[in-house]
């Protein structure tokens, strides 16, 4: 094995994993016979991070989540564009920072993700979209106020209201609206957004009308179309299907008389959780063709609200393992991770990959008896089907069901994998517990970027 392959889901080596999360042979014992592979993030092992971090820990890799980004804005060289990162994905202010240095503009869907763009950096307010069916009169002020880029209107209520608060100001409110195309994507139905019975956006057959009334309005300015069928998509079809939609309205707008400028395509292109997906350059080239083929002609500057394709595959959650349990021929790893540090499987019935954070020879002496006895006999390595679950007091409970895995063993490390994004996001206090720290490595550098909760701040702020 080499010193730096990368780790696939099903503990595998693959060149087509990001090069955040390797396998780092260690030679071990007196006359170093004794091999094992460490998971290590770039340059770190995860193993150290436990003991100097504790578990249960979102651990993210800097590297991944640039190269990530500059294949986005590679693929899309060829049109002017702004890579608006969805800050819903990932929130934390490190990697919002570490974005932000490279030139990267931002989503977001509430008052406190534009407080927190504008905490890092006041001047990126000149490249934020704000999107979100619920837009109160004080986030839009505080928009208004910070001169964001463009609001994505998703209803004509929320356009009067929006007038309302520019007129306050004084202040020109640039508008698109988020039109529905009712373009079916094959996604998790609570994250599909694009069909008429979805809360978000207008139907696009009545958004011509809409777009006269804004028109007439003095202090909002038209100036483009939104679009987001939903997320976790990884057919490029649908894009392109919603495109096509998009630019017929783009040309009867301007037969209108708008100055239609932006187009903003949404977000939601999808990865890879079961097993090592396609070169990631090459996957967004196509996925760029398919959005940028419909717009030719129309010289308008295109606006991406990429986040889970960014930072997903860029973080792990780290737990170690406390017991384990069988219940009759039923077997249990009981980690001490939980559902509300990573509600997707439970939310969702998601999948994300766990791997042993040591492989090959083994943690304990346990499993170095088990090993050697295998071996004695000419057996595989011995797997077995399992359910990782947490302590908490619910049946959804748990990261995996029925999962084949490398003999674990109480004290091993283990990691789930692609949580760099929807993972520390949707993280609660469920059963008063507090929310796992975040470290962010670059190369040999770990940096925390959220110290872990204590139980007193849980209840500090009660009476």
């Amino acid at each position: 094995m080499s010193r730096r392959n990368e780790l696939t889901g099903s503990a595998h080596i693959s060149s087509e994993r990001p090069p955040g999360f390797v396998l780092h042979e260690r030679r071990k014992g007196l006359l170093r016979r004794s091999v094992d592979s460490v998971l290590q993030c770039e340059s770190v092992p995860l193993t150290k991070l436990a003991e100097r971090y504790g578990t249960p820990l979102y651990i993210y890799s800097a590297t991944t989540i640039r190269e990530r980004f500059a294949a986005f804005d590679n693929a899309f060289r060829n049109v002017p564009h702004t890579i608006c990162y969805s800050v819903k994905a990932n929130s934390n202010l490190s990697i919002l920072r570490l974005l932000a240095r490279q030139g990267c503009g931002f989503d977001v869907v509430s008052g406190g993700e534009l407080e927190r763009v504008l905490a890092v950096d006041r001047r990126a307010a000149r490249k934020i979209v704000f999107s979100g069916v619920g837009k109160s009169r004080e986030e839009m002020t505080a928009a208004l106020k910070a001169g964001i880029l463009l609001f994505n209107v998703e209803s004509e209520s929320e356009l009067w209201t929006l007038a309302e608060c520019a007129a306050r100001l004084h202040k020109i409110a640039r508008i698109a609206l988020r039109v529905n195309p009712d373009v079916a994507a094959d996604t998790h139905p609570y994250i599909s957004t694009g069909l008429r019975k979805h809360k978000f956006g207008v139907p696009i057959s009545i958004a011509r009308t809409l777009y006269a009334k804004a028109s007439a309005t003095r202090y909002l300015k038209v100036a483009g179309v939104s679009v987001h069928i939903g997320s976790q998509i990884t057919d490029v079809a649908p894009f392109a299907e919603t495109v096509a939609r998009v630019a017929d309205l783009v040309r009867a707008l301007r037969a209108d008389g708008h100055q239609v400028v932006f187009v903003d395509t949404g977000g939601g292109l999808g990865i890879d959780y079961q097993k090592a997906g396609p070169n990631f350059a090459d996957y967004v080239a196509n996925y760029a063709r398919a959005v940028t083929n419909p717009l030719r002609g129309l010289n308008l500057h295109l606006l991406l609200e990429p986040g889970r394709a960014i930072v997903g595959p860029a973080g792990v959650l780290l737990t170690s393992v406390l017991y384990r349990k069988q219940n009759d021929g039923k077997k249990f790893l009981i980690v001490d991770a939980a559902m509300n540090d990573l509600i997707r499987p439970a939310l969702y019935g998601a999948h994300h990959e766990i791997v042993p954070v040591v492989q090959g020879d083994v943690q304990s002496e346990v499993r170095r008896e088990v090993q050697r006895e295998a071996r004695s006999k000419n057996l595989p390595v011995k797997k077995e089907i399992v359910d990782v679950v947490g302590p908490i007091c619910e049946s959804g409970d748990f990261f995996a069901r029925d999962r084949e895995l490398p003999r674990t063993e109480e004290g091993d490390l283990l990691a789930i994998l692609d949580v760099g994004a929807y993972g520390m996001v949707l993280a609660s206090n469920y059963n008063t517990r507090p929310r796992p720290a975040e470290v962010l490595v670059s190369g040999k550098s770990v940096k925390v970027i959220r110290r872990r909760e204590t139980v007193r701040e849980l209840y500090s702020s009660e009476l």
